[in-house]
């Protein structure tokens, strides 16, 4: 029997809420990249109304933790974390670049998929997943030559990319915003690759994904709720005359 979890995202551009009760999701999804903090309640006391329960009937809160646009990232946890706190419930955060790869597999049975979001300032957020029988994602790390580590999820220019990418058999199905952005440089990536119509996580996607945490017992308390931004720093130009 699975977990009652309540799961929501507002990390991109796509704001959406999502209910898991044994199984049966109830789902709100919409692409308002201004408006998350307007919409997200609303579509939280939807989808508990129409299951006809409430937040102290869940069993745990989940949430998109990144990465993505840092407002974004913020508005989500923030939102997740007052939900959990009003009724003492034990948090899950998964990653978005991840549920965009349960969402290949929900639309088309993809089980290999490369995530790519806009990450703007000419970067993108990266990771190559492949799914496991048990329906977790392992991700295919890539190698940087110059410190001699590697890495999985990451930020990344994409003209670097095909440079540290290792080629890899099979069929790879793309997800993200990054596909559109960076078209000309991530076509010399090493895969043979197909488009779909996953452009952003869904919260229905990162609930499925947290039924696998809640078994493994991996929930946290909302004060120890944690974003994932990978990029450690923002850089800009100065407008001129301003130090």
């Amino acid at each position: 029997m699975s977990a009652k979890i309540l799961a929501l995202d507002t990390s991109t551009e796509n704001c959406s809420v999502a209910l898991m009760i044994n199984d049966q999701i109830f789902t709100r999804s919409e692409v308002a990249p201004r408006d998350h903090t307007k919409k997200i309640l609303p579509m939280v006391d939807e989808v508990l109304k129409e299951a006809g329960i409430t937040l102290h009937d869940l069993d745990a809160l989940a949430f998109g933790r990144g990465p993505g646009s840092f407002t974004g990232v913020r508005i989500g946890i923030g939102i997740a974390q007052g939900l959990s706190f009003g009724a003492e419930l034990p948090m899950i955060g998964i990653s978005t670049l991840a549920a965009m790869a349960q969402g290949c597999y929900r639309a088309n049975q993809s089980e290999h998929v490369v995530a790519a979001i806009d990450a703007r300032m000419s970067e993108i957020y990266w990771a190559q997943y492949t799914r496991q029988e048990n329906g977790e994602w392992t991700t295919v790390m890539i190698s940087n030559a110059e410190d001699s580590t590697s890495q999985g999820e990451c930020v990344i220019p994409p003209q670097e990319l095909a440079a540290n990418l290792s080629a890899s058999e099979g069929l790879w199905t793309q997800a993200g915003t990054g596909w559109a952005a960076y078209q000309e440089a991530l076509s010399q990536l090493p895969l043979t690759m197909q488009p779909s119509e996953v452009l952003y996580p869904e919260a229905q996607d990162i609930a499925v994904l947290a039924q696998i945490e809640w078994r493994k017992g991996n929930t946290v308390d909302a004060e120890q709720a944690s974003p994932t931004y990978l990029r450690d720093k923002v850089t800009w130009k100065k407008l001129p005359g301003r130090e």
